[in-house]
């Protein structure tokens, strides 16, 4: 039986029973994704993704003073009486390092919750493009890429970051263009769409391109309205933050990494502890070597 590769264009368009036990992948490219991959690599303890702003509250109340920070936004800006917002900008080292994020926004962690019935929840952008696939190549269960949206609405930005997901699968071997994309892998029509839409809009995969197919969705224009335009350039970089977060079973979003050789298995684990930024470091030194020798 074939392993099954399903896009979901908006989380109402499935059931959460629907990926019970399988393994998804989360994007919310703008900015969602972007800002919890980089608030990861910039070592913070873990992130916890809020339904709520009253739930986030609620959470910063279990953490001594300053141990849990609270970040999101709703219409894109931040929120009264939170610490950050949802720019990437916003999570650096000396923020957030070893620190809880308590994080709510308005369309990536509602896409996270509804998906919580999943075996494996990881957190995929443009930033850890070449971690995410190599952390799929692993697994062996179905595969669903669940697309944010915004309010409801699917998103170009999102559609685009699935697209190229699938896109890497079918450069590595992995899957070819068909719905039954190999012997191994059988895809959906919404895989088959975010592809093409992948292909005629991004022929290569450079950061300037995607950039400007992000300036060009909806998402990227509210962005650019609301003066964000260099958080469009940060989540546009393909592989700057090469790390994957995992949500995990006390239901906080930590890195795992991979142990990934040319030519032999791939394994994940969770890190232990708060990476910090000389990890971050060689996690990228290791992406760069795998993306170019392998």
């Amino acid at each position: 039986m074939p392993q099954n590769l399903h896009v979901h264009l908006l989380p109402t368009l499935f059931q959460p029973e629907e990926v019970k036990d399988q393994t998804v992948v989360i994007c919310d490219i703008l900015r969602a994704s972007t800002t919890i991959t980089t608030s990861l690599a910039n070592g913070c303890e873990g992130v916890s993704p809020c339904g709520s702003i009253e739930q986030a509250l609620e959470l910063r109340k279990q953490f001594p003073v300053g141990q849990c920070l609270l970040g999101g936004e709703r219409g894109g800006v931040q929120i009264d009486g939170f610490d950050l917002s949802n720019s990437p900008a916003d999570y650096a080292v000396s923020i957030v390092r070893g620190k809880r994020i308590g994080f709510t926004t308005t369309n990536g962690t509602k896409a996270l919750l509804h998906s919580g019935q999943a075996a494996n929840i990881v957190i995929g952008a443009f930033v850890n493009l070449t971690a995410v696939v190599q952390y799929l190549q692993s697994v062996k269960n179905d595969i669903h890429i669940v697309c944010a949206g915004t309010n409801g609405r699917i998103s170009s930005e999102d559609v685009l970051f699935a697209g190229a997901v699938v896109h890497q699968l079918c450069q590595t071997g992995a899957v070819v263009h068909q719905q039954q994309l190999s012997d191994e892998v059988a895809a959906n029509d919404s895989a088959t769409i975010a592809l093409g839409f992948w292909r005629d809009s991004c022929p290569a995969l450079h950061s300037q391109s995607i950039e400007q197919g992000l300036k060009r969705s909806t998402g990227g224009q509210n962005l650019l309205r609301l003066g964000y335009d260099s958080d469009i350039t940060l989540a546009a970089a393909v592989d700057s933050v090469p790390v994957v977060g995992m949500l995990q079973s006390d239901q906080v979003i930590r890195l795992i990494r991979w142990q990934k050789s040319c030519g032999t298995s791939r394994g994940f684990h969770r890190i232990e502890g708060s990476p910090g930024p000389l990890l971050f470091e060689t996690l990228r030194q290791v992406s760069a070597i795998a993306v170019t020798q392998c």
